[in-house]
This record gives structure tokens, sequence and C-alpha cells, in this order.
């Protein structure tokens, strides 16, 4: 992490990390670099199996942004070890990210794996593309996509990535990752019900 070091570690959270005495455990971040760091391929294993991730953009005005995309796993395309794409669809059409980009692209990513406990963090720059200006990429961006009328491609350049702590992180699961958990179960219940009906037949019979 120490391209996200350098980026997120400014003069003041340096300032209080000093105060709170976590300056110099946080310093090896800093001593390793500050050249765009890459994906690995636990990362990027990682990125293709969410069904969802939180995007924050800044406006021209300063203030943060945070919007949830959703889609099934694969959404996010990790396109080379430091690019990432997906197609973005029409939502509610306010557009507050898309013109948030068109200003400043730098754009922090929050993908989450809740059964796990999970949190990767990426610092990036995002620009946007017409569907029309790259036809090879917009095929390979929306052959796995959200549901919708796309209406551009969102490609993200990585410059920092963050394997986050795992505390306080609550577990939540989604109705796919639940009917996997409990679909063992069920048919455990199920071959227990009908054993349950084959001795009672026997008793009654």
């Amino acid at each position: 992490m120490g391209r996200y070091a350098h980026l997120a570690y400014t003069d003041s959270v340096r300032l209080v990390q000093e105060e709170q005495g976590s300056a110099a455990a946080v310093a090896r971040a800093l001593r390793q670099g500050s050249d765009p760091e890459t994906l690995s391929d636990a990362d990027t294993a990682f990125i293709e199996s969410r069904d969802g991730f939180y995007l924050a953009s800044v406006s021209e005005t300063g203030w943060p942004y945070v919007q949830f995309r959703g889609g099934p796993p694969g959404f996010v395309h990790v396109l080379d070890e430091r690019t990432l794409g997906f197609a973005d669809v029409r939502g509610n059409r306010q557009y507050i990210t898309t013109g948030n980009v068109r200003a400043d692209g730098r754009v922090a990513l929050f993908l989450m794996d809740y059964p796990e406990r999970a949190r990767l963090k990426i610092f990036g720059r995002a620009e946007t593309l017409s569907l029309t200006e790259d036809p090879a990429l917009t095929e390979r961006l929306c052959a796995v996509r959200t549901d919708g009328r796309p209406e551009r491609l969102m490609i993200i350049r990585v410059e920092g990535t963050n394997w986050n702590c795992h505390q306080h992180i609550t577990p939540r699961y989604s109705a796919v990752e639940l009917e996997v958990a409990l679909g063992p179960l069920r048919d455990r219940l199920t071959a227990l019900e009908e054993e349950n009906a084959r001795l009672r037949a026997r008793l009654t019979g």
C-alpha cells in the first residue's frame, strides 16, 4: 500500500497520527515507495467476485459524493493490472458521479465481502468513454454488466490499494449467499423428513 499511503497520509493526517501514537507504525507504508500500484491475482479475483461496490468522487466545490454500483459478479472488469472498467447504466439521471468525474477524475472505491469480513480500498483516476468510442471495449464491458440501459463506459486507472482491517465489519449475506449457505441444511432436513416418514410407515404398517 505504498502509493495508497502516500495519497492518504497527508500532512494533517500525519499530524493526527503523531498525536495518537501511530506515526511510527504507519510510516512503514510510506517507505514502500510512491509508484502507482498494480493489482495482484488476489485483488483481481476479489474484484471480479463482487456484486457491488461503493464509489466516491469529489465535486468542483470540494464536496465528496458516494454512490453504490451493483450488478452480477464480474460486472467490474479487470482490464489489466492497473485498469478497471464497467458499463455505466442509466439510473436516477442525476449524473452526479459522472459530472464529478468529468471535472476531477480522482475516485475512491470500497469493495466489500461482508460474509468474510474483507474490504479492499482503491484510489484511482476515472474517466468516461462513449459507447461508440471503442466498440471492442464496449462489447467486453457489456458482456457482463448491470441490468439496464448502458449509457457510457467508466474506466478507472488504479493508483493505490489497501486491504483494510476486518474489525467492526458486521457479517451480512445476500440472498444468493444465503441460498448457498442454507442449501446443505435444507437438503439434510429433507433427507431427515423422508427418513422420518419411512420410519412412521414401518410403525403403522
